[in-house]
């Protein structure tokens, strides 16, 4: 079994890919955000159209928000995903920074006050840049100044109050969770777990129990919970004697585009086929990882994939990527990187 060439086709970059920004998004359940242009690249190399305008029209439509759902860290999720999500992670969340919390003196009566002061400046279809948010904090009194407004924005996203959603010049605006998803699905606890389990080894396998509980912070007990109830719909693979689940199809899928999925991509950086796992030595030898994230900073590079493995890192240039390669590229693999660059380039 070649696991990255099955997550190249279960993630849905190699071939298969989808009609619309929205059922991409949908398909991966989630992916990090916190480079905007980077994760709607993402979205767009997984469309059917290529379309990065594609991508915005959906956040424009309110098919997809984004937010803090998994990790203290920005996702994109459709818009309907977002609530039962929340419910099912924010509590950890929002646990974990409340010393932090405490010490920007963010206790309970000022978070109220934000979340007021908030609602009522987006109530009846209101819209503020982040910027614009803080500023109507400071205005009522509300200090936004170290690190503040960050934490009171993000613990409004986390308790379902406030998500980013359409866009002006480019960035997504602040709006209110239940005025903008209107139609937001509702399910109970363990169907929501086993829900998440499900669609993340359905788009990500094979994976890992291991990836799946890094991917989501979940608790041992939510990670069993969801398990027992997605397993019978999936398919578990022995791999160096460790269990890897995926959906019983994605054989098939990787079958159809094999020769796609062995070719040359060039992804962002914090692309769910690096982010999406907690082992991943299997794409990325283990002695270049300093290459992709330097100093560990948690800043990933732009990488070159071929045959399913990670050979480089690109970023933008004039006519063509700077590409910084691990190795010496095979002849084709160079020859390939500024056909691909172009196409990106093109569907921009």
């Amino acid at each position: 079994m070649d696991i990255p060439l099955l997550r190249l086709a279960a993630l849905r970059i190699a071939g298969h890919h989808l009609p619309s920004a929205v059922e991409t998004v949908r398909w991966l359940t989630a992916l990090q955000a916190q480079d905007p242009n980077g994760a709607v690249a993402s979205v767009a190399l997984r469309t059917e159209s290529g379309s990065r305008a594609g991508v915005e029209r959906a956040f424009d439509a309110g098919q997809i928000v984004k937010s803090w759902p998994m990790r203290g860290t920005l996702h994109l999720v459709a818009a309907e995903d977002l609530p039962w999500i929340l419910s099912l992670t924010a509590p950890r969340i929002i646990a974990s920074a409340a010393k932090r919390r405490a010490e920007l003196g963010l206790d309970a009566a000022t978070l109220a006050r934000a979340e007021e002061t908030a609602v009522g400046a987006l109530s009846g279809g209101g819209k503020l840049s982040r910027a614009e948010l803080m500023a109507v904090w400071d205005e009522a009194g509300i200090g936004t100044t170290g690190q503040r407004g960050y934490h009171m924005l993000g613990y409004l996203a986390e308790t379902g109050t406030l998500c980013f959603g359409p866009t002006r010049g480019g960035e997504q605006l602040v709006v209110l969770v239940d005025e903008w998803i209107t139609e937001p699905r509702r399910l109970e606890r363990d169907e929501a777990l086993g829900e998440l389990a499900f669609r993340y080894f359905r788009s990500h396998g094979p994976a890992t129990v291991k990836d799946f509980t890094r991917w989501t912070n979940l608790t041992a007990a939510d990670v069993r919970a969801g398990l027992a109830i997605a397993r019978p719909r999936l398919a578990s693979i022995e791999v160096g004697g460790v269990e890897h689940l995926m959906a019983p199809e994605t054989p098939d899928v990787l079958a159809s585009c094999r020769r796609r999925a062995k070719g040359v991509f060039l992804l962002p950086g914090f692309d769910e086929f690096m982010l999406g796992y907690l082992d991943r030595t299997t794409a990325l030898p283990a002695e270049y990882a300093t290459r992709v994230v330097p100093g560990g900073n948690g800043v990933f590079q732009p990488t070159v994939i071929s045959a399913g493995r990670v050979v480089g890192t690109w970023k933008r240039g004039r006519d063509e990527p700077v590409v910084s390669p691990f190795t010496t590229l095979p002849d084709a693999v160079a020859k390939a990187i500024p056909k691909v660059y172009a196409t990106l380039a093109l569907r921009a």
